[in-house]
């Protein structure tokens, strides 16, 4: 195995495995010329059940997906395109006063996005990385170092990688970005996001729901063999309370929590629970080294676009690695200022947004309910910002790479999105 890359990703999870298989389907990089590394690779396929954590693919992340030799990959019991979505306040009804809800009917798309089980995403993003001719390398980083010509990381198993470009993609608590001496910026919520699986008397029609709650949103997002997988924001004294029910008891408390939208409902898999943090890396970018994903930022999940913001770090990545052209200059500041700036412009403010949001509904005063069911109310009354909104959520809003976007052709202020 050569020890000598044009770029090293450490962390296998999907946005290091798409950027590893997007650089290759892009042409960007000969096979053997990346690494992929992590201490503990994916085991299992696709699973007997979905797993606890699901992912909401908007259109842009579908399309790199795509692009990326991925979403062809994924076995179809393990998507569920949802067509509606419906959002409302705690002081409204789902689907009557302080609502918004969306159909994909209405804006001419075939869906508004599609659920896709965790396992499955992670899984298949790492064979097809495998199967393009990327080296994989089970291993931790136990040292970086970085020069003028070179990028160097110490495995635990003793070897050494030279490398032009470090992408680090492991996670929020990166410690690769630890080791770097790159900070964080950002504040935990003192709030926890429970997920599940639940079995309901009510249909899901292909509908994602979500209601926002004093103590925080819950969400139901449909699941392919009718059941929904559930996401519930939670103090965490509340969340510790519903922790310990019985499953009886969590299945009635959170049909009253979402009033009964999708009737009674059943606990239907295990419990999991994930703290939920702002958290956003002081720079992205390095000399020889670009942040990806959690690595660079992590969000509020109210709105479902944390690993959406990861993928389109991979496509904005590669689109100006793909600009530069030459492997030997991947690594240089002056072109990886490019993908922060590109990428930073689109991050902060959405981060800011969800912290807003989150701030803006998780909360019981009279006079922002009132405001927020006006403001809803409005916005489905308004079909310029209906679109709008709609065009956020499936993700062709924005500063796009040009192979997703439809502009395939790299050339002139497109090859550096403008910057």
């Amino acid at each position: 195995m050569s020890l000598e890359f044009d770029v090293a990703i450490v962390g296998a999870g999907p946005v290091g495995s798409v950027l590893a298989a997007l650089l290759v389907t892009r042409r960007v990089c000969a096979p053997g010329r990346i690494a992929l590394i992590d201490p503990k690779l994916a085991r299992d396929g696709d699973g007997a059940d979905w797993d606890l954590r699901v992912f909401a693919i908007n259109r842009a992340s579908q399309r790199l997906l795509a692009a990326s030799g991925v979403w062809a990959r994924l076995p179809r019991s393990r998507i569920q395109p949802y067509e509606r979505l419906c959002v409302w306040d705690a002081a409204g009804s789902a689907g009557g006063s302080g609502s918004l809800t969306f159909d994909c009917a209405e804006i001419g798309e075939p869906d508004l996005g599609s659920i896709v089980d965790g396992r499955s995403l992670k899984w298949h993003g790492l064979q097809s990385a495998r199967q393009l001719g990327v080296v994989v390398v089970e291993a931790d980083v136990r040292a970086v170092s970085i020069d003028e010509a070179t990028a160097r990381i110490r495995l635990g198993d003793g070897r050494d990688l030279a490398t032009g470009l470090i992408a680090v993609a492991d996670g929020s608590d990166s410690p690769t970005r630890r080791r770097l001496g790159i900070g964080t910026a950002g504040h935990g919520y003192a709030s926890d996001a429970l997920v599940a699986h639940v079995a309901t008397a009510i249909a899901h029609r292909n509908t994602a729901w979500q209601r926002f709650l004093p103590t925080g949103p819950l969400a139901f997002l449909p699941l392919s063999d009718g059941r929904s997988s559930i996401v519930w924001s939670l103090v965490r004294d509340e969340a510790d309370r519903l922790c310990a029910l019985d499953p009886a008891s969590f299945g009635d408390a959170l049909e009253s929590a979402s009033a009964g939208v999708l009737g009674k409902t059943r606990l239907d898999s295990a419990i999991g629970r994930y703290p939920l943090r702002l958290r956003t890396a002081e720079r992205f970018v390095g000399e020889r080294v670009a942040l990806l994903g959690d690595a660079a930022h992590a969000v509020h999940p109210l709105a479902g676009q944390g690993l959406n913001l990861g993928l389109l770090d991979c496509g904005a990545l590669v689109a100006v690695l793909e600009a530069a052209a030459d492997p030997r200059a991947f690594g240089d500041r002056r072109v990886l200022r490019r993908y922060e700036r590109w990428r930073k412009s689109e991050v902060l403010p959405a981060a800011a947004g969800f912290d807003a949001l989150d701030r803006l509904f998780s909360n019981a005063d009279p006079v922002l309910a009132a405001l927020r069911s006006t403001g809803l109310g409005l916005v489905g009354r308004t079909p310029l910002a209906k679109r709008w909104f709609a065009a956020q959520a499936l993700g062709t809003a924005g500063d796009l790479p040009p192979f997703i976007d439809g502009h395939d052709e790299i050339t002139g202020d497109r090859s550096s999105p403008r910057r």
